[in-house]
């Protein structure tokens, strides 16, 4: 299984979290970031229907899959 982890950290004279390399928007405080997070990497969690996708890779090329909705990451905050 998917593993995912949202790292609050200070950001732009407040707090954010981020993903990868992604961040969220800032907030003013650590505790409001925290907040944010723990819900986000809840909602992560929801199973959904399942769907078709297409993406461009890296390469440029296109794919389509079908996407399980149950198929739903382990999501945690680090903090």
């Amino acid at each position: 299984m998917t593993e995912i982890h949202y790292v609050i950290v200070e950001h732009d004279g407040g707090w954010a979290y981020k993903m990868g390399d992604v961040f969220s928007e800032t907030f003013p405080s650590h505790d409001q970031a925290l907040e944010a997070a723990t819900a986000a990497s809840h909602r992560q969690e929801i199973p959904g229907e399942s769907e078709g996708i297409s993406y461009q890779d890296a390469k440029g090329m296109w794919h389509e899959e079908l996407a399980p909705g149950n198929d739903r990451p382990e999501a945690d905050v680090v903090d």
